[in-house]
C-alpha cells in the first residue's frame, strides 16, 4: 500500500503555448487578409476578368439615368442642346464671344465645345460619387473597386456617342459634310475617355472620404468650362488683352481645350489647323497617359480601404 502511495503519478502531457505569431499562423493556414491590396498587375488583371460587369453596370446605370422621365433617353441630347442654346444666346449674341470666328462656324463650335466639355465634366461629377454613392454595393461584394469609377466613365463615353448623332446633323447643317477628317474623332475621343476615366478614379478615392467634394465640385468645374474656350475661342479673345503669352499658352494647352480643339478640327470645314495650337497631339496623348497611368495608381494603393470606417 505504501509503495503504491509513493509511487510519483504520470506526467500529464501539457499543452503547447498559443503561437503569437498570427501573421505566421496564418500563412501556416494558407490564410489571407480579406480585402488586401493585390499587386499591380494582379489588380490589373482582376479588372480584365471583371470586363463584362463594368460593361454591363455602365449600361445600366444609363438606362436608369433617365428612367423616371417621359422623354427617356432623349434627355441624353436635349440636355447639352439646350445647354448650347443658352450658351449661344448669351455669350454668341449679348457678349459678343463669336469675336474670330465666321458667323456659319460658331454654332457648330459652340455645340461640339459644349458636348465635348460635357463629357470631362460628367465623367469628374460622377467619379467623385462612384465609391460614397455605392457603398452598399462596395460592402456587399468583393470586386476590384476600381471597376465603379472606370464604369460610370464609360457610361458617359456612351452618353457622349449618342449626342454624336445629333451633332453629326448640326454640322450638316451647316455646310460640314463627312470627309476623311472625321476619322480623327475617334482618335481624339479614345484619349479624351483615357483621360477622363483616370480624372474619375482621382477623385473617386478623394469622394470616398471626403463626400462633401461633390458639392464642391461644380463650382470648380464650372470655372474649368469658362477658362477652356468652350463658348469663345481662346487666341481671338486674348488677341488685344495685356496678359502674358504664358497665359495663352496655358490655356490652350489645358486638356479641355486640347480635345475640344482636336474635335472640331476634325468636324468643322472652317476650322483649320490655324486654330490649334502647336503639338495638340501630343499634349493630348501626355495628358491621357498622365491622367490615366496617375489615377488608376492612385486609386489602387486605397483599394484596401475602401467601404470601411
Amino acid at each position: 500500500m505504501s509503495q503504491a502511495l509513493d509511487t510519483p503519478p504520470a506526467a500529464s502531457a501539457r499543452p503547447e503555448p498559443p503561437e503569437t505569431d498570427l501573421a505566421a499562423l496564418a500563412a501556416r493556414h494558407g490564410l489571407t487578409v480579406s480585402g488586401a491590396r493585390p499587386s499591380l498587375g494582379a489588380y490589373v488583371r482582376q479588372l480584365w476578368g471583371r470586363r463584362h460587369f463594368i460593361l454591363a453596370f455602365s449600361q445600366a446605370k444609363l438606362t436608369a439615368q433617365y428612367s423616371k422621365a417621359k422623354l427617356g433617353q432623349l434627355w441624353q441630347v436635349a440636355t447639352p442642346l439646350l445647354n448650347a442654346a443658352v450658351y449661344f444666346f448669351i455669350f454668341g449674341l449679348l457678349l459678343g464671344a463669336r469675336r474670330g470666328i465666321p458667323s456659319d462656324v460658331y454654332v457648330p463650335f459652340l455645340v461640339t465645345g459644349v458636348f465635348v466639355f460635357t463629357f470631362t465634366q460628367s465623367s469628374v461629377l460622377a467619379g467623385v460619387r462612384a465609391i460614397s454613392g455605392n457603398l452598399g454595393l462596395v460592402r456587399a461584394l468583393h470586386f476590384p473597386r476600381a471597376s465603379l469609377p472606370i464604369s460610370f466613365a464609360l457610361q458617359q463615353l456612351q452618353q457622349l456617342l449618342f449626342s454624336m448623332i445629333v451633332l453629326v446633323v448640326v454640322m450638316i447643317g451647316f455646310r460640314s459634310y463627312p470627309d476623311a477628317s472625321w476619322l480623327l474623332v475617334i482618335p481624339a475621343l479614345t484619349l479624351q475617355f483615357v483621360f477622363n476615366t483616370g480624372l474619375a478614379l482621382i477623385f473617386a478615392r478623394m469622394g470616398s472620404k471626403t463626400p462633401d467634394l461633390a458639392q464642391l465640385m461644380p463650382f470648380v468645374l464650372r470655372t474649368w468650362m469658362y477658362a477652356s474656350g468652350v463658348m469663345f475661342s481662346i487666341p481671338a479673345m486674348l488677341e488685344d488683352k495685356n496678359v502674358p503669352s504664358w497665359v495663352a499658352d496655358v490655356l490652350q494647352w489645358n486638356p479641355a481645350a486640347v480635345y475640344m480643339d482636336l474635335v472640331r478640327f476634325a468636324l468643322i470645314d472652317k476650322y483649320d489647323s490655324s486654330y490649334l495650337p502647336p503639338h495638340v497631339w501630343a499634349f493630348a496623348l501626355g495628358w491621357a497617359v498622365l491622367a490615366g497611368v496617375v489615377g488608376f495608381v492612385y486609386f489602387w494603393k486605397a483599394e484596401e480601404r475602401y467601404g470601411r470606417g
